[in-house]
């Protein structure tokens, strides 16, 4: 482990909910490829804008409006500098990376002909698979599912076989999957997707914590995420999107705020990106994910990648001492979560044992149904997703209590 693992102690006392027990046990929080803890200084940003600076933005010139007017917009600017956009009116808020990838698909549609190809890949959650999917079946258009390597990572031969036979149009891919963690070579399918004309949609969810994610430097067209994963509150996402690309498109959202003039004969709106935010936006949880943001940034964003990288690592080198425990792929490179499946054991099962133990894992098939029945031939799996205020010690205990478990639960069989 690098030197972050002596921080971590320290970086542990900000997350108060980490400070408690489940039953009898010590939590043991392995679930952050679902929802990150958020540190007090998130906590305390959220508490202080509505105990002193709450009002609804852009509308009001009051004071309260104005503060919360200039926080929120202030909010953008700190998301356009995490992701290295060249302008904040790249940024739109959304409520989550669900949102903002269903936006883009209802925005897409008017840009899609019956003999064009959306391709997503098999590693798809179902919020960067299912819109793309119902979109081609309104319009005509085919689906392309790109499958992947026996590794587990995105067979880029297959994708350049569509991309230059087909009339691809957008191409949709997750940064990092929530299942195998395996990390995709984002610039390269850009370059890929660009030289035939198609354009490119980014999965950020699971990569935004700990991965490099510079827009310019991936060169991707549109990107989604949500604050939720990265220390900051639900409810909050964003969609970044190249200006000229989003001067394009038309809004899918009507309502207040995001028109310029309104008549009973027609109706204007306004520029990206108050084009795509209608109505009050969340402005609290914008406030709130900027603050999750200074936090990652004044706590080292390469350092927690780092430590993140070698925690999963470390756990996935723990898991082979288990007997009957299979993970699932062996991609070039994995981050943030790792999943598999333990001989004779349901994923339910252990993960409902583990709970009472202390343990939070994931169980299910991770919203990833095409992926894991298709590909691995299973039903559900058990996932284990560290972050930066996870433990080795912790990751130890883990394991211990799983191989226990797994022996329980075969004696009872």
């Amino acid at each position: 482990m690098n030197d972050f693992t002596n921080k971590v102690e320290t970086i542990r006392k900000d997350f108060p909910i980490l400070d408690q027990a489940i039953g009898k046990h010590p939590l043991i929080y392995l679930d952050n490829g679902a929802t990150t803890q958020m540190p007090t200084a998130v906590l305390d940003a959220l508490s202080a804008h509505y105990r002193t600076d709450n009002a609804n933005v852009h509308r009001g010139i009051h004071t309260l409006s104005e503060r919360s007017t200039a926080s929120f917009e202030q909010a953008r600017k700190t998301v356009q500098s995490f992701v290295n956009a060249m302008s904040s009116d790249e940024i739109v808020f959304t409520g989550g990376t669900t949102d903002s990838i269903n936006m883009v698909a209802r925005a897409w549609e008017d840009r899609v002909k019956p003999d064009a190809t959306i391709a997503v890949t098999a590693l798809e959650h179902h919020a960067n698979f299912v819109p793309w999917q119902q979109l081609c079946k309104r319009t005509g258009a085919r689906f392309e599912v790109i499958p992947l390597t026996p590794e587990g990572d995105v067979d880029l031969d297959a994708l350049g076989e569509v991309l230059h036979t087909q009339n691809v149009s957008l191409v949709a891919v997750a940064h990092v999957s929530n299942v195998l963690g395996c990390v995709s070579p984002i610039r390269t399918i850009a370059d890929m997707a660009h030289e035939h004309d198609a354009h490119l949609l980014v999965d950020a969810a699971q990569s935004i914590r700990h991965e490099n994610v510079d827009v310019q430097e991936l060169d991707c067209d549109f990107l989604c995420f949500s604050g939720h994963k990265m220390l900051g509150p639900t409810g909050i996402g964003v969609l970044y999107g190249k200006r000229d690309i989003l001067d394009e498109l038309s809004p899918v959202r009507f309502g207040g705020e995001m028109v310029d003039k309104v008549s009973t004969a027609e109706t204007t709106f306004e520029e990206p990106p108050l084009r795509f935010e209608a109505g009050t936006p969340n402005y609290s949880g914008a406030i709130a994910l900027a603050a999750a943001i200074d936090y990652i940034e004044s706590t080292g964003r390469a350092d927690i990648a780092a430590y993140e990288h070698e925690l999963t690592a470390y756990a996935e080198r723990a898991l082979e001492s288990v007997e009957g425990v299979r993970v699932l792929g062996k991609p070039a490179v994995r981050a943030g979560c790792l999943s598999f499946t333990v001989d004779d054991v349901h994923p339910f099962d252990l993960a409902t044992f583990m709970d009472k133990q202390g343990v939070a894992l994931r169980s299910g098939n991770q919203c990833a149904q095409p992926l894991l029945h298709e590909v691995y031939k299973v039903q559900n799996v058990t996932r284990l997703s560290p972050a930066f205020y996870n433990t080795t010690t912790e990751v130890d205990s883990c394991i211990d209590l799983l191989a226990r478990t797994v022996a329980m639960l075969r004696a009872a069989r």
